[in-house]
């Protein structure tokens, strides 16, 4: 058991270091969304239509997300879990480092905005095959009793990200504020360029996921998506719904919250950024906790668990931040921490066991990736439009509480529905993981 523990670090060191940094390059891309991108890429349109369009490029990556996934599954299913990874960390890195070099309209006039929209593409294309890779490499390494602990990692890998997205903004706000606009932007994403080499390193020393290799021994999946649509077309569409009420709160609490808090309450620049810093540090912290939880009375308990929590807790979050005071807006984002990471740090495990090993990598990225354009993409450009027609945040609140309804549906669903093999693909088992103790008796 030592052995194994001390050969689990290493992976999912590289494993949650690998997500951080993809959710940095995809993050301080919303972050610049709602503070700068406005003004320096769409300079011609009001304040609002300029951060509508900015957030449209945002929502751009979320449609490209699917096809990322089809994409790289197809690769990660048949020449596996690991090479996928190296390629689409390239990927996102490259695209990243380049949004930093990219001239604004005033240099270049039209051409900015969509060479901007193509390397948000790319952006895409690469999150949309790298998430689920990430996942499976980390539950598929896991012993018994243990995937969902493993799996809470990758995901902690997300506030991580957005806190040190979000970092990188303050830092650069404080020191330079008067050049945030101007050129002050650009070192987060040229950041990123240091990042992937880091990245790149770690990634090429992680073996191949055990599982992957015992089914890839047996036989070698020549359609991973035709398989999946033929035979995991329910699990799809509910994975989809299951994860829409975590992406709601994710960009509306991220990227919107950033724009409402600057724009509409009068927040500065620090207070905004320090507001969600901090409640994206409780999420990271308490990650692992839900995700020993996870393992001990089952995932899909705790994720919608979590669901609930999110759909109780939001009007009180919108109304702490409405006040305009900094401490009492930290409050709000710090109790929407904890029903938020109870229910996405039990995701990875709960998605993954939906899917054999086979086709795994590309079910996974489907499912999660369709729930991603409506659930994630839209998200700040819903709460925007809502907010601007309504003129009351509650407005954003219950679309947010929709969401949850339709999550929470769509989780109980796919928690009762048999999967054709586990994650190992030798026995079948519930989508809602059993706990240690059962899962050794009935070994």
């Amino acid at each position: 058991m030592t052995e194994n523990r001390r050969g689990a670090a290493p992976l999912l060191l590289a494993c949650s270091i690998g997500q951080v940094i993809e959710w940095y390059d995809f993050f301080i891309y919303g972050t610049a969304s709602a503070l700068v991108f406005g003004r320096v890429f769409f300079p011609s349109t009001a304040p609002l239509a300029g951060t509508l369009l900015s957030y449209a490029t945002f929502g751009v990556a979320f449609l490209a997300r699917p096809l990322g996934g089809i994409l790289f599954g197809h690769f990660g299913d048949r020449f596996g879990r690991k090479p996928t990874l190296v390629v689409t960390f390239l990927i996102m890195g490259t695209a990243t480092g380049a949004v930093g070099l990219l001239p604004s309209y005033h240099a270049i006039g039209v051409w900015a905005p969509l060479i901007l929209v193509g390397l948000r593409v790319l952006q895409g294309l690469s999150l949309g095959g790298e998430y689920a890779g990430a996942v499976l490499m980390s539950v598929e390494h896991a012993p018994p009793g243990r995937r969902s602990y493993f799996g809470s990692w990758v995901q902690a890998g997300s506030p991580a990200g957005v806190v040190l997205s979000n970092s990188v903004f303050l830092l650069t706000s404080t020191y330079f504020p008067d050049a945030l606009a101007n050129w002050g932007w650009r070192v987060p994403f040229l950041a990123s360029f240091a990042l992937v080499i880091v990245g790149i390193i770690m990634r090429v020393r992680v073996q191949e996921s055990p599982a992957f290799q015992a089914v890839a021994a047996a036989r070698s999946e020549r359609s991973p998506i035709l398989t999946v649509l033929r035979n995991h077309k329910r699990a799809v569409l509910l994975t989809a719904g299951s994860y829409l009420s975590i992406g709601a709160v994710t960009y509306t609490s991220t990227v919107f919250g950033i724009s409402w808090g600057k724009g509409t309450l009068g927040y500065s620049y620090a207070d905004v950024l320090g507001i969600i810093i901090v409640g994206q540090v409780v999420c990271f912290a308490v990650m692992p906790i839900f995700g020993v939880l996870g393992d001990r009375v089952g995932t899909a308990k705790v994720c919608m668990v979590g669901i609930v929590g999110c759909a109780v807790v939001v009007f009180p979050w919108l109304a702490l931040v409405g006040t305009g005071d900094p401490w009492l807006a930290v409050i709000g984002y710090t109790l929407l921490a904890f029903p938020y990471a109870a229910n996405y740090s039990v995701m990875a495990a709960f998605f993954a066991a939906a899917y054999e090993t086979r086709v795994g990598y590309t079910g996974f990225s489907l499912g999660y990736q369709l729930g991603t354009v409506v659930g994630s993409g839209l998200a700040p450009t819903i709460a925007t439009a809502l907010l601007a027609a309504t003129g009351t945040v509650d407005s954003v609140g219950w679309y947010i509480v929709a969401f949850c309804a339709v999550s929470l549906v769509s989780t109980a669903l796919l928690a009762r529905s048999r999967p054709v093999s586990t994650l190992t693909s030798t026995r079948p088992a519930r989508v809602d993981v059993a706990s240690p103790l059962q899962e050794r008796s009935r070994s």
